[in-house]
């Protein structure tokens, strides 16, 4: 038998996290779950969540700045960072699903839901379902299109996934070669240099690639496109016209696809631009909150 990838330890490698005082863990079902809580207890929530390959660590910088104005929750999803899923259903359902858990654990009720790239479609994918019901979602770099050539992709990402030697292996690869600054560089977003640590960290852990890994595997966006139409709240969907990665095109096309649908194409900012300028990020989510739950100044 196979050990599981070792995880990242929050003692050694959380001693520094962003926000380390919002931190809880939480164990839900197979889930142990690594969440942060910050604003005041009384304030309409906020969900923000993150990509695949990501963390909470993606929202050091915007999560404070919504705090200010809103209960923010922001987990690390399965797999990711310091959230412990060993057997958790990585697809777009699944994550759906135990993300749902964790906020009627939190009784968190999100009046706003906020994603980035993979994580829209699971906003999405809980609004179809009827486990979140927020006033609006926003997308920043939305994920709505499945990978060109995913027939190949998507079991190459399955049987790597299913090989317990490669997160190792690339966790070892990323840590001796500087992988991460390599990967970050195809985002087209300028990031500052904590933001490049913590990624490095990130990747350095067999635990965290198998879970990018699994949620890659697992993908299957066809089901959630289908259903668009039905979307039952009105999405925001903010693009930069620089990210190689989800180009701009991949938003105006699912737009087409969402009943209501506002888009922003920003001329810069990279697929990280809700990192690289949180300042506006945050502009443009409090802009699209409903002044019901806005605190009155």
């Amino acid at each position: 038998m196979f050990a599981t990838p070792q995880h990242l330890d929050w003692a050694r490698d959380g001693a520094d996290w962003p926000n380390r005082e919002a931190s809880r863990f939480l164990r839900i079902g197979n889930i142990e779950w690594h969440v942060q809580v910050m604003g005041p207890a009384g304030a309409p929530a906020l969900l923000l969540s993150h990509g695949t390959g990501a963390s909470s660590h993606s929202f050091r910088d915007l999560m404070p700045l919504l705090a200010q104005e809103f209960r923010v929750v922001t987990p690390d999803l399965p797999g990711h960072g310091f959230t412990r899923s060993e057997g958790a259903d990585l697809s777009l359902p699944g994550m759906a699903r135990a993300l749902a858990k964790l906020l009627d654990n939190l009784q968190a009720r999100p009046v706003l839901a906020v994603g980035h790239s993979a994580s829209v479609a699971i906003l999405m994918q809980m609004a179809l379902d009827g486990s979140i019901a927020p006033y609006r979602i926003v997308g920043f770099n939305a994920a709505l299109k499945p990978i060109e050539g995913d027939t190949i992709f998507s079991p190459l990402a399955k049987m790597l996934f299913l090989n317990p030697f490669v997160p190792r292996l690339f966790s070892s690869f990323a840590r001796n070669t500087g992988a991460a600054e390599r990967l970050l560089s195809r985002t087209g977003s300028q990031i500052d240099r904590r933001g490049r640590d913590l990624y490095a960290r990130l990747l350095a852990s067999p635990a965290h690639v198998s879970g990018a890994l699994g949620m890659m595997a697992n993908w299957n966006l066809a089901p959630l496109r289908a259903r668009m139409r039905q979307m039952p709240c009105p999405v925001t969907l903010v693009a930069a016209a620089d990210d190689a990665m989800v180009p701009a095109s991949v938003t105006r096309e699912a737009a087409t696809q969402i009943a209501d649908c506002e888009v922003v194409v920003l001329p810069a900012g990279g697929h990280l631009l809700h990192e690289a300028d949180p300042q506006l990020a945050a502009r443009l989510i409090l802009e699209r909150a409903d002044p019901v739950y806005r605190p009155k100044t």
